[in-house]
């Protein structure tokens, strides 16, 4: 029965592991995008506040995923 647990709770951190994978791809291309559509001049102060944003929402999820590893590798 134990193992069924810790088999299970295994499972659960791969599949919060892809999700977060999943994630930093999308947030990743979301910031291609934005940085693709700055023009070369004029750059508004909300387009660089979104690129910040996405910067630092792709960081929050790296450190989780880091997190996760750790966790599934006992570190």
């Amino acid at each position: 029965m134990r193992t069924f647990f810790l088999s299970n709770g295994f499972n659960l951190i791969m599949d919060k592991e892809e999700k977060l994978k999943k994630e930093i791809k999308e947030l990743q291309e979301k910031l291609k995008d934005r940085e693709e559509a700055l023009p070369a001049h004029s750059v508004r102060p909300h387009q660089i506040l979104l690129i910040e944003e996405l910067e630092i929402s792709i960081e929050e999820k790296k450190n989780k995923l880091a997190e996760l590893r750790n966790r599934k590798t006992g570190a």
